[in-house]
């Protein structure tokens, strides 16, 4: 088992600083942590620790570490040459000020008081990894064995936990459960290689910029009641739709306000429409925000099965009875104009209850969004009217590395205008281990990913957590968790379509001769806005994707 390090792969100014890392962290007991570029501030000034050790048994070490040549004049004064110069240098210092600093930072939190703990061993210590110190060296500040040199880097991990001992006899020994408070306590100060939520957040800002200028789309529209949107995945369709719901309904370019309908298929897209509207004013929002069978609950039909029932009663029942439901309401509660997202996902008799919810269906606003490589369900539903095409050809919600990796799947060739990310990953494993290979590869995002950034998608079977919630909380409150939640998120690339996650672990867990994988790979891929990672077997992925996806994804092609 391996030390825990945070972060797991740090960014070190200097080559003696990832030496000592290294070292220390191939010597360390398992149950230990290793901290690196920890920093601090406080009223008195701004440190940065090189490292710090968590030692259940031991204690708490910060270690300055000191490259170059180092020595120590007859004053008691430290050197460092570099590059042909001396300059003075204090690590014992710098290490020991840090050593209280941090001791009164963790000791000052409320988590520690509360839990009544008494005062633990902390010590600092100083490695100098290119300088040979001589068996005899002491300082008064700084013995022998507070510091190590290049003879003693073998046994470097040994030395360092012998330290708290000499230092702090008459305080208590670190336990486990000492470790994880001072973890969550220290959470957030430790600098990671790269800031990866600033990063995101400036891509987030970035990307719905570019949709905003997008918007400008729908002003072209203005004199169309009848108008298909299509593009593909990261175009900002959904965007759009959203905006046009609010237009319509609060009356722009001088058209009279209308009553407006949002709908979608997916559950999990309903309630991201819903939340759209939550800060928008009542006198504003769409007369009806929702999925289909949730506009069939508004006109009273409310004994609808599950979506795993009959494919029948979905395909021919339901749209029958709400056709006739609709052809009744009373002329207050039609439509003049219905807005419909991923309506792919539409069967061909659900448009007739939607075009007889209208107050004039000859003339009544009908403006559609759909991705036809996105049509994952075995429907093949079209409006029963003409419409006017649209065409969204610019990906801006995805990072370029992750709209190159699915653009071979994708219905058009799109302007790749999002902006840079990490390279798109690909971890081997067969049909059988592809969960269990998926939940690591969460495990090593959330080093450097919050919980609520990070979603695993399958494409067969559902992961067991997500039954789990799906259970326990019913399909609404499961799909709350979406964006109420702190924690990962579980699902199936049949609900995501519209939504999306900053980071995407997608497992492709089903086989090769699985109905509409192709398209199930490319709405999978493309809901990671900045990072993704693909799982599953080379030889499936190769064969639904075809040659230019593995490619991009690092499978050897055939």
């Amino acid at each position: 088992m391996v030390v825990r390090c945070r972060p797991q792969e740090p960014h070190f100014e200097t080559g003696s600083e990832r030496e000592v890392w290294e070292r220390v962290r191939a010597q360390l007991p398992a149950d230990c942590v290793l901290l690196s570029n920890l920093r601090l501030t406080d009223a008195k000034k701004d440190y940065e620790a090189d490292l710090v050790v968590l030692a259940p048994g031991f204690g708490i070490i910060v270690i300055e570490v000191k490259g170059g040549s180092v020595k120590v004049d007859d004053e008691g004064r430290w050197w460092v040459r570099r590059a042909g110069r001396e300059v003075p240098s204090d690590p014992v210092g710098q290490a020991r000020d840090l050593k209280y600093a941090l001791r009164a930072h963790v000791e000052r939190d409320p988590r520690w008081r509360e839990s009544s703990r008494s005062r633990v061993r902390w010590a600092h210590a100083v490695v100098c990894p290119y300088t040979d110190l001589d068996p005899g060296f002491t300082l008064l500040a700084c013995p022998r064995w507070m510091v190590s040199g290049r003879g003693d880097l073998d046994h470097l991990a040994d030395r360092l936990l012998a330290v708290p001992a000499q230092q702090e006899t008459a305080n208590r020994v670190l336990d486990a459960d000492d470790v994880e408070l001072v973890l969550e306590i220290l959470q957030g100060r430790m600098r990671p290689d790269h800031d990866k939520l600033a990063e995101s957040d400036e891509l987030a800002d970035r990307a719905d910029r570019l949709t905003l200028e997008q918007a400008a789309l729908l002003g072209a529209t203005r004199l169309l009641t009848r108008v298909e949107v299509r593009g593909g995945a990261g175009s900002g369709k959904t965007v759009l739709a959203v905006t046009q719901a609010k237009d319509l309904t609060r009356g722009r370019d001088g058209r009279a306000p209308q009553r407006t309908a949002l709908l979608c298929y997916s559950l999990g897209l309903s309630q991201y429409l819903k939340r759209c509207m939550e800060g928008v004013p009542r006198r504003h929002r769409p007369a009806f925000v929702g999925s289909f069978e949730e506009l069939a609950a508004s006109w009273g039909l409310t004994d609808v099965p599950g979506r795993d029932g009959t494919s029948d009663f979905w395909e021919h029942e339901l749209p029958a009875r709400m056709e006739e439901l609709a052809r009744a309401l009373p002329e207050a509660q039609r439509f003049d104009a219905v807005v419909v997202d991923e309506a792919q996902d539409f069967a061909d008799l659900w448009w007739r209850p939607v075009m007889a919810a209208l107050r004039d269906e000859e003339v009544g606003g009908l403006y559609v969004y759909s991705d036809e490589n996105q049509r994952i369900f075995p429907r093949y539903g079209r409006p029963p009217v003409p419409l006017v095409p649209l065409v969204l050809d610019h990906n801006l919600r995805n990072t370029r590395q992750i709209a190159q990796a699915f653009s071979p799947l994708a219905p058009m060739r799109m302007r790749l205008r999002g902006g840079d990310g990490d390279e798109v990953q690909f971890v081997a494993s067969d049909r059988d281990g592809a969960l269990d290979a998926a939940d690591e590869q969460v495990e090593l995002l959330l080093e450097q990913w919050r919980p609520r950034d990070v979603a695993l998608l399958t494409t067969g079977s559902r992961h067991p957590v997500q039954g789990e919630r799906q259970e326990s909380l019913g399909q609404v409150g499961y799909w709350r968790l979406f964006w109420e939640d702190d924690d990962v998120f579980y699902g199936h690339v049949l609900g995501c379509k519209g939504l999306e996650r900053r980071v995407v672990v997608l497992c492709v867990n089903s086989g090769a001769d699985t109905e509409r994988l192709r398209e199930k790979l490319y709405v999978g891929m493309s809901r990671a806005t900045d990072q993704l990672v693909v799982v599953g077997d080379p030889a499936v992925v190769r064969a639904v994707g075809g040659d230019e996806v593995a490619r991009r994804l690092g499978i050897a092609t055939r």
